[in-house]
């Protein structure tokens, strides 16, 4: 009997256990989403090159991948070239060579600080070198610590100019907008401080071009860190480098996703990946001019299972050129952090040595360091200049739309079908093209109160809106009238609370209306800003934001709702606070069986949220607004001034009885007809 009693216990248990795996728990479905970027980033790094077939459609695919990159910089179309204003403030003379302190302008009032270093003895023009400094940060600029890369060269016979950060310049700018400051309009702009970097060393490279001592037919970059992230993306748009040698810069997103990379980073390490290739791809636009990569083994933000990589896909190309094997791309690594050391810094010599001097002599081990000079005999400013933009640069960098009031109906709808296409290329570009299974799991519950309430029955779902990512949606469908009764999808946020008894808004709804209350992707529970920091910028890899993909889950469950439940989708609303009503209006753009979008404290613009990458060089939430008219839209609350503009395209659309405020969610709904 005792054994009987034992195994019914452990049957019991084991049935148990098995309806606990059953039902996911929200820690289960934010590990899920997550480990689909995660998985996203691995795919797209194993299929990067990989359907290279010869060098004639590698040369075909060149220059649209160029102008890919520079657009994903925030640089297409390139900023005008103004002119520099170059001065040089002061000379440093000494025995091999003098050092000149020279400021120019990359825009107008967009300074930038460097050292020139120039022979006194050797050919004229000399080969020279840029070297774009690290993240090393001093009040006089990043150039002090980086002296002894240009002292080499200069005393070898190059000329040498090294070049100030933005961050760490003498005229210091914002580097970390999305690592720290929570600046996420940054990804709304399609702007990275990389972009200003890699325009500041184009103009540095126009500057050179003014200097009779600097030969512009060999010319080499260098840098370390984001000095050689920004060596890897000037070189592969500007090609009058020569020969390129980064170090402890190399990566690929597939690698940085799976040691979940992103919160350590600065945002100038990345461009934003609106077209979702790899960065090999950044090599490869540089074959076949010579490349050397230097990588640290014990490098912990760029690890050799990203750099390793990168190089293997980049020599494809290269290979290509050469017919074979090439020699023109090589890798050299040793058991080294994050680092310089003296190894790398023979490596890049020789090899600019070779290709910019055509000797391949070694280099013998060099114990004697110049003379350091100190920051203060390095700097270039006395004071800083009144008409500085550099503090502001990020909001003015990239070209972010200027709506203009159409004046026409048909305007209007011009407008909309060229919105519609610029949203779909370069926002929700990755919005899958194939539809899945939703693989839907129900539970039923008669714990809410809203089914105490009496007038609804209730379960909760959750299904798939992606490969391997799942969501939750609570429904209450009315017990007496549930053929013909209209959706409300209720969107939840992240800040939202999820208790069962909250639901005094809906309250009134139950019985009348259909009501899915839905939990997109990342709402389900708090997350820490540092873990929405890595998520958010981890998201971009994969050319998509968090907010992004909210709406795709939106988009979804209209369609879950249409084909699982075999709801009429001759009324559907939804409903959102916050940013939530935004992501709402942009599934009804992509979704006209959404009838009805209502608002509840909208935002006035993407300035502010939510993020969605590139939207404002395409559009901004009072455009996006009016472009769902005729059909309704009602705010709970006041709207900012901005929607002025959405009552416009109303009016040309004759729809202006379509568009409003209403008091609460139930009269906006006009419960009182249902």
């Amino acid at each position: 009997m005792k054994a009987r009693t034992s195994h019914a216990v452990c049957v019991t248990l084991l049935l148990l256990s098995s309806n606990l795996l059953a039902q996911e728990s929200a820690a289960q479905r934010h590990e899920m989403a997550t480990n689909q970027l995660k998985g996203i980033a691995a795919e797209m790094s194993l299929k990067c090159l990989s359907d290279l077939r010869s060098l004639d459609d590698w040369k075909k695919q060149r220059p649209e991948l160029r102008r890919q990159l520079l657009e994903m910089l925030g640089l297409d179309p390139l900023p005008a070239r103004t002119p520099l204003k170059a001065q040089i403030t002061g000379r440093l003379e000494r025995d091999a060579y003098r050092i000149e302190k020279v400021v120019f302008q990359s825009l107008p009032g967009l300074y930038v600080t460097g050292n020139f270093y120039v022979p006194k003895s050797g050919t004229r023009p000399a080969p020279a070198i840029l070297y774009l400094c690290g993240h090393s940060p001093h009040p006089l600029g990043a150039k002090f610590q980086y002296q002894d890369r240009a002292l080499w060269f200069a005393s070898h016979g190059f000329a040498c100019l090294v070049l100030d950060t933005l961050e760490f310049g003498e005229v210091a700018g914002i580097h970390h907008g999305t690592h720290d400051l929570n600046l996420w309009h940054w990804l709304s702009l399609g702007y990275t401080p990389a972009g200003v970097e890699v325009w500041n060393a184009i103009r540095a490279l126009d500057y050179l071009e003014t200097r009779p001592e600097a030969d512009m037919k060999r010319i080499g970059l260098t840098g370390i860190s984001g000095g050689g992230a920004m060596t890897w993306y000037t070189a592969a748009v500007d090609e009058r480098i020569t020969v390129a040698a980064p170090v402890c810069s190399t990566f690929t997103f597939g690698s940085q996703a799976e040691h979940w990379l992103a919160r350590g980073q600065c945002d100038c390490i990345y461009y934003h990946n609106t077209y979702a290739w790899d960065f090999p791809t950044v090599g490869a636009l540089l074959a076949p001019r010579p490349l050397l990569i230097l990588s640290g083994q014990r490098d912990t933000i760029f690890p050799p299972d990203g750099y390793h990589p990168a190089f293997q896909r980049a020599k494809k190309v290269y290979d290509q050129y050469a017919g074979g094997g090439s020699d023109r791309i090589r890798e050299v690594d040793d058991d080294v952090e994050h680092s310089d050391p003296p190894l790398f810094l023979r490596e890049a010599r020789q090899w600019m040595q070779r290709w910019l001097k055509g000797d391949a002599a070694p280099l013998s081990e060099e114990t004697n360091s110049p003379p350091n000079e100190t920051a203060e005999d390095l700097a270039c400013l006395t004071q800083l200049p009144g008409d500085a933009v550099n503090y502001r640069i990020q909001r003015q960098f990239t070209s972010p739309i200027t709506l203009k009031k159409p004046t026409s109906r048909a305007a209007v709808e011009r407008r909309r079908a060229e919105l519609m296409a610029q949203l779909k290329d370069k926002v929700f570009r990755w919005f899958p093209a194939e539809k899945i299974s939703f693989e839907t799991k129900t539970s039923r519950s008669t714990g809410s109160w809203a089914v105490r309430y009496g007038y609804a029955d209730y379960k909760e779902v959750t299904f798939q809106t992606e490969e391997g990512v799942r969501v939750r949606a609570q429904v209450f469908t009315p017990k007496h009238r549930a053929a013909d009764a209209p959706l409300l999808i209720s969107v939840k946020r992240a800040v939202d609370s999820f208790y069962s008894s909250d639901m005094d808004e809906l309250l009134p709804l139950l019985g009348r209306y259909r009501v899915l209350i839905l939990n997109p992707r990342f709402t389900e529970q708090s997350m820490s800003a540092a873990e929405y920091t890595d998520i958010e910028r981890t998201a971009v890899w994969v050319g998509r934001t968090i907010a992004a993909m909210q709406v795709w889950d939106i988009l979804r469950a209209v369609e879950w709702a249409a084909d699982e439940e075999k709801i009429s989708t001759s009324s559907i609303s939804v409903y959102g606070k916050g940013e939530m009503g935004i992501l709402a209006l942009y599934a009804a753009l992509f979704d006209e069986r959404i009838k009805e979008v209502i608002l509840n404290d909208p935002p006035a613009s993407h300035w502010q949220r939510p993020a969605l990458l590139n939207v404002l060089r395409v559009t901004d939430i009072p455009e996006v607004a009016g472009a769902l008219a005729p059909r309704r839209l009602v705010s709970l609350t006041k709207l900012p001034e901005t929607f002025d503009y959405t009552q416009h395209l109303y009016q040309l659309q004759r729809a202006s009885r379509q568009f409003g405020q209403s008091g609460s969610l139930p009269e906006a709904l006009e419960v009182w007809k249902r």
